[in-house]
């Protein structure tokens, strides 16, 4: 497949993708409006500069339940709307080079992706809040990882930042057999 044609995912990760589980690769693949359920659990965190971070870029409330997830990708671009707990989460992920970016409410994050015991692990390599870039040093403590829970996708995301701590942790699952 060329890459004009190669999911947004595909064309970041390279031929490391292919080799990921197919639950991770079934929902990176698919093209057009997709939706998706599984479960998830937040833990938020509570101090003011914690906070903050998490009304600026609409990160989820803490709990446990159902979750939804909405993406709508073509091969440049892809909008994510993550339902949790009430709340739309909405972000838009495309591609520079090699780094996916993310928008995320008033901050754009740039992520290193690599494939790691069949796993895909983001890291932070650079962050711009209100079009201000930040030093990626700061975010050190941010990241995911996108992994197989037998036919399930599975998701862990973890963000904390010195001196607020930390903002938000969540993870669980999605059933990608059925959209």
């Amino acid at each position: 497949m060329d890459a004009a044609v190669r999911s947004l995912f595909a064309q970041v990760l390279g031929p490391a993708f292919d080799a990921l589980p197919a639950p991770v690769r079934a929902l990176h693949v698919a093209q057009g409006r997709r939706r998706y359920a599984g479960a998830v659990e937040v833990e938020r965190g509570s101090g003011l500069l914690s906070r903050l971070a998490v009304f600026a870029t609409r990160l989820p409330p803490a709990g446990s339940g159902p979750l939804c997830v909405e993406i709508e990708a073509s091969p440049s671009q892809e909008y994510w709307t993550r339902y949790i707990g009430g709340r739309a989460m909405p972000s838009r992920l495309w591609r520079e080079g090699s780094v996916l970016c993310e928008r995320l409410g008033v901050a754009t994050f740039g992520f290193h992706l690599e494939v790691v015991n069949e796993a895909i692990v983001w890291r932070v390599v650079r962050v711009r809040v209100f079009g201000v870039s930040l030093p990626p040093r700061w975010f050190t403590g941010v990241g995911a990882r996108e992994s197989a829970d037998g036919e399930r996708y599975a998701f862990d995301v973890w963000a904390s930042l010195p001196l607020a701590g930390l903002l938000v942790h969540y993870r669980g699952w999605l059933d990608v057999r059925n959209e």
